[in-house]
């Protein structure tokens, strides 16, 4: 009697394994940017008078979700990153969040066309 083959196979790649590998490329790729972004030669600037506490904008707090993103990325990453990377994550996940929260605030209409006219032919 002949058996049919395993989907799970060791050769195949399980939906959830997909799912595993896309949701560890998506944590992972802003710490590879902010790791890049760190590796690069900085050019020395021009001196300029210190910022007056009314120019210095007030810091805010990361939101919840940026920070169950660091959290998640700290207790993977953490052993490779020091302090101060964990703290530059944790600001890049806030700005990833807030530009996300944006971005959805947009109200798009039925008729509203992409900025790009695609076509076949």
């Amino acid at each position: 009697m002949k058996q049919k083959p395993n989907s799970h196979s060791s050769k195949q790649t399980s939906r959830r394994q997909f799912t595993k590998s896309v949701a560890t490329t998506l944590m992972a790729a802003p710490l590879a940017a902010s790791l890049a972004k760190a590796q690069t030669p900085v050019k020395p600037k021009e001196p300029t008078a210190p910022p007056t506490p009314q120019q210095t904008p007030a810091p805010q707090k990361p939101s919840p979700l940026a920070e169950a993103y660091a959290e998640a990325a700290r207790v993977r990453f953490g052993d490779k990153l020091t302090p101060e990377q964990l703290e530059q994550l944790k600001k890049d996940m806030d700005g990833n969040v807030r530009t996300a929260d944006r971005l959805r605030a947009v109200k798009l209409k039925n008729g509203d066309e992409p900025d790009f006219i695609f076509s076949a032919g």
